[in-house]
Order: structure tokens, then sequence, then C-alpha cells
């Protein structure tokens, strides 16, 4: 159908008229607006009728006070969709100041063809509106002044200011009447529960100006969809919906589709909860509970998606709720319990790091790993309060271990994205590890890559903080997302923690091997330390050890345990044992040698090249003897065929391989050793090879004074 024409000579007298008149006409589900007059342009502060039409056409009551916008909004789209009238009052900018002015609006219908409905309004200045009591008004201005310093208009408005949908307390009643008359009808009720995904970094993009856009045009895709009872904005953007269950699933695909072109392109993926409402005994606002139940379930989702409700979620919503009423009890009756897991340097085989794990022992629940109650704390604001007691629980360890003599090794602390947003992490760490009396190295700080990639210039200001005031910052699950490299290159860090998932895939393909492998180089070449989480088995430790990883973490060596069987292990001479911190550092530069990259000894960029297959090993040796450390499979396959004998682990005497093949090839290690001058190395075989082997030190030991000596076979000739 065409927008209605008046005749020119009438529609010319239309607009020239001085009372403040307007004509619409409802076309396909929309108003358009077919005339105005020079006195509805002069009240409103219109300049031009073209201008006036687009403008009323966008938004009927344009410039509305946003208390009334919602209740006029209804009532204007009752009148342009119903037979009926329209009287109603509201306030508007007055273009004559900065105020408002108080407005009556009254409409009728009228049809100048059988097929066309078009609709008068015509609006009268009342006065202007003062929130002040006291001033001189207009009757009208001072009873609508009246019933707003009561909270009449706020109270009774049953519609939200922002998207002009039922507000949910009045969605209750019509949704009741609803799902009422679908039973009666033979159909199942649904209850729909909409969640736009990110809203907050799309408002901190767009300003909450584009986000209430947003909303505004997301809650009119609702409409369209569903029809304007049918929906209801919660709060935020939270939306919920009651529809035949026949076609829901449908019905939240056609809003997907509508909300990717919504709001010119700026728009956001819609998460969508489905509860399928057939036991009349559950009330409608436990139905729509249920739904945000479903809805919340796919709350990581970064796409649009859609789930249906089942009773485990109702069971895993109880759960979250016991514990948080019960957080503070837990941590008063120390039902949380901090286990702790060994780190194991790769070059000694000794503890050098702890890492700190929260495990809830519950009298109801039983125990509870970290990701039962872990994630329900950070949603709930509620995780900084355990990090803080785990780290409280971290240094009373730390003081009854030093009080009893044992060695001391750094714990690490695992620190949530929600903790920063609470408390000022930094100072509280601060505080807490210098009024117990320790370096504050003894306290290393762990951060997941999601979290630094959450905020990322933010966390960057954070372990900036952190590092200056001493402390580690390590990266957990590197690998795990999309922003690895991001970080690396923007922030500065003292370790890498590998995703566990490059160890489980370790049997499965030989392209883990080689991601592993240009890992441990990358992050050498970045000054980086590196830990491999989730080692069970010897074989995936030994390649390890090879690449150059220098700490080992993982069940092969020992599952997280309470303090109290750490205490046990020590009494039972059952504990593998704290590493001499006056050895770390030598060890750690044993640890980081890569022997499949010959670069390691050559330090020369000439030998910067990739050699899979170079037998390298570590040897230490002084004047006395020599000990094979570490080596890897070429290395253990050459001396085996070319000298028929590998010295491997314990210390062996010079004299007692003295006349045995390959002792001038020891003793040329020893002199390395002892000279620290980086040698090639020639040694004639009797069948008339000739080996040619790279010798370099690498460091020394400070304790024992022995050397390490790094050994790379280039040639046999």
């Amino acid at each position: 159908m065409e927008t209605y024409q008046f005749e020119a000579a009438i529609l010319a007298a239309i607009e020239a008229s001085p009372v403040p008149f307007a004509i619409f006409q409802y076309l396909d589900g929309r108003v358009v607006t077919v005339a105005v007059t020079d006195g509805f342009r002069a009240l409103f502060g219109f300049e031009t009728p073209e201008e006036t039409c687009r403008l009323t056409e966008e938004d009927l009551f344009r410039g509305s006070h946003p208390e009334d916008a919602a209740r006029i909004a209804d009532a204007s789209r009752r009148f342009a969709a119903e037979d009926g009238a329209l009287d109603v009052v509201y306030r508007a900018k007055d273009p004559g100041g900065d105020g408002f002015m108080v407005i009556h609006a009254i409409g009728a219908r009228f049809r100048p063809a059988p097929d066309v409905r078009l609709g008068v309004i015509w609006y009268t200045r009342e006065g202007s509106y003062s929130p002040e009591p006291g001033r001189e008004e207009s009757d009208l201005s001072r009873a609508l002044s009246q019933m707003l310093r009561e909270g009449g208009i706020v109270r009774y408005n049953r519609y939200d200011s922002l998207t002009g949908l039922p507000s949910m307390t009045w969605f209750f009643e019509l949704a009741e009447l609803g799902r009422r008359r679908l039973r009666e009808a033979g159909r199942t009720p649904a209850i729909l529960f909409f969640d736009l995904g990110g809203m907050k970094a799309f408002n901190r993009t767009n300003g909450f100006s584009g986000g209430d856009q947003l909303l505004r045009a997301f809650g009119q895709a609702l409409a369209d969809r569903f029809g304007r009872d049918s929906c209801s904005r919660f709060g935020q953007d939270h939306f919920a919906v009651l529809a035949d269950a026949a076609w829901a699933g449908g019905a939240a695909e056609d809003i997907f589709r509508a909300a990717r072109t919504l709001n010119g392109g700026r728009t956001l993926p819609v998460r969508a909860g489905v509860y399928v409402d057939r036991d009349p005994e559950v009330a409608l606002s436990a139905a729509c509970d249920r739904a945000k139940l479903a809805c919340d379930a796919k709350r990581n989702s970064r796409f649009s998606v859609c789930a249906y409700f089942d009773q485990r979620m109702l069971e895993a919503a109880v759960r979250r709720q016991y514990i948080i009423d019960n957080l503070d009890r837990a941590l008063e009756q120390r039902w949380i319990q901090v286990w702790y897991q060994p780190i194991i340097r790769a070059s000694s085989g000794r503890v050098c790091d702890e890492e700190a794990l929260a495990r809830w022992q519950d009298p109801e629940l039983g125990l509870l790993s970290p990701a039962d109650f872990i994630p329900i704390l950070e949603d709930a604001g509620l995780i900084h309060r355990l990090d803080l007691y785990v780290v409280d629980r971290v240094l009373e360890k730390l003081r009854q271990q030093r009080e009893a003599g044992l060695d001391l090794v750094p714990v690490s602390v695992n620190l949530s994205r929600a903790d920063f947003d609470a408390c000022d992490m930094v100072e509280e760490l601060r505080r807490r590890v210098d009024e117990a009396g320790f370096r504050r190295s003894m306290l290393n700080i762990e951060l997941t890559e999601s979290a630094i990639g959450s905020d990322f210039a933010y966390m960057k200001e954070q372990i900036d903080r952190f590092r200056l005031q001493g402390f580690r910052v390590w990266m957990d699950d590197f690998g795990s997302g999309n922003s690895s490299l991001d970080v690396l290159q923007n922030i500065q860090l003292d370790l890498v923690k590998l995703d566990m998932r490059f160890i489980r895939q370790f049997d499965r393909t030989e392209r883990s091997r080689i991601i592993l492998t240009e890992l441990m180089r990358m992050a050498a070449g970045l000054g980086l330390d590196t830990v491999a989480e989730g080692v069970e088995r010897e074989e995936q430790l030994k390649f390890l050890q090879e690449i150059g990883c220098g700490r080992i973490q993982g069940y092969y060596f020992c599952r997280p345990i309470p303090e109290e069987e750490i205490r046990l292990r020590y009494r039972d001479s059952r504990q593998i044992g704290f590493e001499d911190p006056a050895q770390a550092e030598y060890y750690a530069s044993l640890g980081r040698i890569n022997l499949y990259d010959l670069s390691a000894v050559a330090n020369d960029e000439s030998y910067r090249h990739y050699f899979d297959t170079v037998p390298m090993a570590i040897l230490e040796a002084d004047l006395e003897t020599f000990t094979l450390l570490r080596c890897n499979r070429a290395y253990r396959e050459f001396m085996e065929e070319v000298f028929g004998i590998l010295y491997m682990g314990s210390p062996i005497p010079y004299a007692g391989i003295m006349g045995m093949p390959g002792d001038s090839f020891i003793l040329a290690i020893r002199d390395c050793g002892e000279t620290g001058e980086r040698t090639v190395y020639d040694e004639a075989l009797p069948d008339g090879a000739v080996i040619h082997a790279l010798l370099r030190r690498v460091s020394i030991n400070p304790v024992t004074k022995k050397s390490a000596v790094a050994v790379a076979v280039l040639t046999v000739s």
C-alpha cells in the first residue's frame, strides 16, 4: 500500500495552519507521517516540513521526557494499530529553553478511503513543567508535577523506559494470561530468555548511548517477531519472551538472523535459553529463572546459540547457591584447604617451586575440585576472598618450614582477572608478604592467558607493578588461546607454563613434538623460563629434558597433596627434596639448553641452524671425575655404536677409563671445563674415521665448583 497523498491545495492548507497538529498513517506495521502544520513545527522547534516528517517517523514523540517515553509510546502504538482515540499528557523538551513543557495530546481516527486509516493528533501546550513545588504552573502541569512527586507515574508505569517493552512486573501479569490461553488451546507455552554477549565491552567501545541504541533495536526485533505484549526487558541486556513451545527454537533462530543486521551492523551475538513450560504448577517467575539458567549455560559462547533447560541445570543452580552461601563458613572453618604440587627442575630432578591449589572439603558435598567452585566465585565477584585466603595459607606454610629449618622454594599462586576488580591485588600481596618477612620473589604470580587478554592494557599495568615490586609473574595455559604471541610481544613475563594439551597430544602426532621444540626455542630467545604441565610418563620427561624445558610438573613426580602429606613424606624419607637455592641458577642454565639446537652450544651465528640428528649431551666435570647428565637419543646411539659404551648418571673417575675407547675425548671435556675455552675437537678412531666435536663450558656450579660442558658431535668423516 502506498503512503496516502492529500491533494496539493488541501496539503498546503494543512501545513499553513497555526494549530499544532499532525496526521499519521499506519502502514505495513509502521507509522508514516503524512502532514504536519506550521503550528506543530513551531511548538516543537522543527525547521522544515520534510525534516519534521522524517524525525517524527523515526520517533513519534521525539524529545519526550525519559520517564514518559515508554508510556506514551505504548499509547501511540495502540492508537496506530487499533481503532480508538488517544488522550495522553507528557513532558517534552522546550525548544525555547533548557527545561520541559507539559503537552496534552488528543488523537482521533478517520478513513479518507475504505482501505486507508489515518490518525490526527492535536497538541496543546499546558505550560512549563517544573519538578520544584511553588512555581506558577497550569492546573494540568501542577497535577502532573504532583503525580511525579508522589511517584505515581513511576510507580504505575508498566513499560520499560528504554525499549517500551512491558516491565518485568507487567510481563508476569501478561504472560500468566498468555500461557493460560495457550494451554486452553491445547498448546504448550515456553519462556525464552535472551542475553547479548559482550555488552560491557560494547559500551566501552560505543558509549552507553550506543549501547542503549542497540538495546532499543533488539527490543524492537523481539516485538516484531513475538508481539510487544509477549516480550519484556528484565534489565541490562536481559530479555524474556512468552512463545508457543512448538516454534520457540525456530523463533530464536529468527532473532539470531535479525540480530546480525541490527543497529547498522554494530551488534552482538545473542544467547538464548528455552524453558518448555509443561508443568502448570511451576510459577512464571520460576519458569523465567529456568530459561535464564539455560541461557547462562552458554555464557562463554562467542556465537549466537540456543540451549534448552534440563534438570541438571537446576541442580547446578542449587549447588551454585550453596557454594556462594557457604563461602564465609568454608574459609572460617577451613573446609577450603591448600594443596601443593611440586614443580621439578628438569636438570637436577629436585623441587624448585610449588604450586598452591585450592580444594574444598565440604561436609555435605564432599571434596570439590577448583573447577567446581572457582568459576562460581568468579561470576559472583567473590574470588578475591578465596585467592587472598590461599596466599595467607601459603605464607603460613612457608613460616612453619622456616621454623623447622627446612629449605624453602618459591610457591606460585593463581590469580583471577576478577581479583583486580575487587581490590588492589598488587598492594594486598605486597603487604602480606612483607608482614610475613619473606622476599617477594618467594611468591610467584600465575595468570592465565585468557585473564591477561581480557583487558590487555589494564592487565599489562598490573603485571608491570608486580614485577617492579619484586614478584615473578608466570603466564599459565600458554598456547590455549589466540593472544599468546601478542602477550609475549607486549608484556614482560618471567615464565610461561605450556598448556597441558600439548603434552596430552604428545603421542598422537609428530606435530606436537615439533611445536613443543619450537616453543622452547622461542622462550629461550625471549629469556623466558618454561614449565610443562601434565607430564605422566618417562618418555615425555626425557623429550622435554632434551628440548630444554626448564621445569616439569605432573603426576609422573607427584599429584597435588595436602600439607600434612608433605610432612609425612619428609618423616618417611619419601620426599623428592628441595633444590639448594645456591645451585638453582646453575641447574637452570643447564636445563635451558636445547639438545636439538646446535646454536645452544655454538653461541655463534654460523651454527644457528636446526639439526635434529646432531648428537648432543651435557657432562659435568672436575679434575677427578665426570658425569653424563643429559643427552639426546642421537648421542646415546652414537656412543654405543662408536665406543660400545655409554656413561650415564653416576660420577666416573678418569683413572677408570684410561686406555678405553674414547678416553682422550673425555679428557678433552675435562680440559674444556677447566679452561672455559670453546674447542672443536678431533679424535681419530681405529678404523681411520675422525670425530669432529664442538665442546663448550656452559656453567660452573657455585657450590661443588664442577663445570658443565655441552658437547655436539658435528661430523664423523
